[in-house]
C-alpha cells in the first residue's frame, strides 16, 4: 500500500519560463493526456501552467493573438503547491484540500531533496486516500477504531529495532462476569471507554495503542520510565468504574455471580492489569519472546488483589497502595 506522496508520483513535462506560448500549445497538442507543465525558474519554487487555464486565455478576446508569441510565465501560476517526496498522502491530501475553488484541480508538484521530480493529479490523490482508509479500515478494530493484529504485528517488529522500548499489555479482569451480568451492550461500552482512556494517555505521536481483542489491549512507548503512566491508568479507570456499575455495586465492591469453577458467590468489579516488558535490562530478537515475558508477568499482576501493573524491571504498582514494590523479574 502507497503511504508517501513520492510513491504516486509521475513524471510531468519541465519547461523554461521564457518558453514561448505557442510551444506550449505544441506541448500540450503533443501530449493529449497531460494536465499541466511544471515551470522551471531561477532560484524559486516552479511555476505551473494548467491546460485548461492555458486555453481560457487563449480563448479569450485577442487572446490567441496577443500570447502566442509571449513567454508562458506571463500565464502561469506562479505559487502552486509544491509537497515533498516523503509526505504522507493524508496530510498532502490535507493541505490540497484547503487550497481555493480556482486552485482545487491543479496538479501537485512533488519535489526530492530540492528538486521537481514530478507531479500528482487530484484524482490520483483521491484514490490513493481511498486505498489507505479501505486498508486501514481492514486492519482496525471495528469495536475501538485502534490498530487490530497485523498493525501490532508491524509495530512489535519495529520496537525490536529500537534502541529503547517498553510494551504495556493491558487488560480487564473479571469483564466476563460484568458482560454476564450487565450485557453486551454495557460490556461494549466498557471496552470502548478503556480504550478512549488508553488513547488519551498514549496520545503522543510516537506512541502506539493497538487493540489485541476482546478486553485486551497493547501499548508500545520509546520510553522505560512507566510508573506515572500506569498510576494514572489505573487511577482514572477506577473513576471510570463509577459511570459503568450500578451505585449499589459501587458500594459493594462486588457482584453476585458464578466464578470459573460453576460456584455462586461475590466476584470482584473489574480491575486492570498492566504487564511491561522493556528491553532495558534484556535483549528480545523476536515479538513472541515478548510475549512470553509478558504472559509470565501478567501471572504476577493477576495474583494481586484489585488493579496492578509489574514490570520486568522490578516496577509494582497496586490500587491498594500506589507504591512501587521491590519485585524483580
Amino acid at each position: 500500500m502507497f503511504t508517501k506522496i513520492g510513491e504516486i508520483t509521475e513524471p510531468v513535462p519541465i519547461i523554461e519560463s521564457d518558453t514561448c506560448c505557442s510551444e506550449v500549445d505544441a506541448l500540450f497538442k503533443l501530449h493529449r493526456q497531460c494536465e499541466g507543465l511544471a515551470i522551471r525558474k531561477s532560484g524559486t519554487e516552479p511555476a505551473l501552467m494548467m491546460r485548461v487555464g492555458f486555453y481560457q486565455h487563449l480563448a479569450t478576446h485577442y487572446g490567441y493573438n496577443l500570447y502566442m508569441g509571449r513567454p508562458i510565465r506571463l500565464l502561469a501560476k506562479s505559487q502552486p503547491l509544491v509537497v515533498d517526496y516523503y509526505e504522507s498522502i493524508i496530510d498532502v491530501s490535507v493541505k490540497a484540500m484547503q487550497r481555493g475553488d480556482d486552485e482545487l484541480y491543479d496538479l501537485l508538484l512533488v519535489s526530492k531533496e530540492g528538486e521537481l521530480c514530478g507531479a500528482v493529479t487530484i484524482r490520483q490523490l483521491l484514490l490513493a486516500v481511498a486505498d489507505i482508509r479501505t486498508e486501514s479500515a481492514t486492519f482496525m478494530n471495528a469495536l475501538t477504531g485502534l490498530p487490530g493484529n497485523r498493525m501490532i504485528d508491524e509495530h512489535l517488529e519495529l520496537a525490536l529495532k529500537q534502541p529503547q522500548f517498553s510494551v504495556l499489555y493491558i487488560d480487564l479482569d473479571y469483564f466476563k462476569t460484568y458482560n454476564d451480568i450487565y450485557g453486551f451492550k454495557m460490556g461494549d461500552r466498557m471496552i470502548q471507554e478503556t480504550a478512549n482512556l488508553l488513547s488519551r494517555m498514549f496520545a503522543m505521536p510516537e506512541h502506539f495503542l493497538g487493540h489485541i481483542g476482546g478486553d485486551d489491549f497493547i501499548a508500545i512507548v520509546n520510553s522505560y520510565d512507566m510508573e506515572l503512566q500506569c498510576r494514572m491508568i489505573l487511577k482514572q479507570f477506577e473513576q471510570l468504574k463509577k459511570e459503568l456499575y450500578h451505585e449499589e455495586d459501587i458500594q459493594l465492591g462486588y457482584v453476585m455471580a458464578e466464578d470459573r469453577l460453576g460456584n455462586y458467590g461475590p466476584i470482584p468489579l473489574v480491575t486492570l492489569s498492566i504487564a511491561i516488558v522493556s528491553n532495558q535490562q534484556r535483549l528480545y530478537i523476536s515479538a513472541d519472546e515478548i510475549a512470553g515475558e509478558a504472559a509470565r508477568i501478567k501471572k504476577l499482576c493477576k495474583s494481586i488483589t484489585g488493579h496492578a501493573a509489574c514490570s520486568n524491571n522490578g516496577l509494582r504498582i497496586t490500587a491498594d497502595t500506589c507504591t512501587a514494590g521491590s519485585y524483580r523479574g
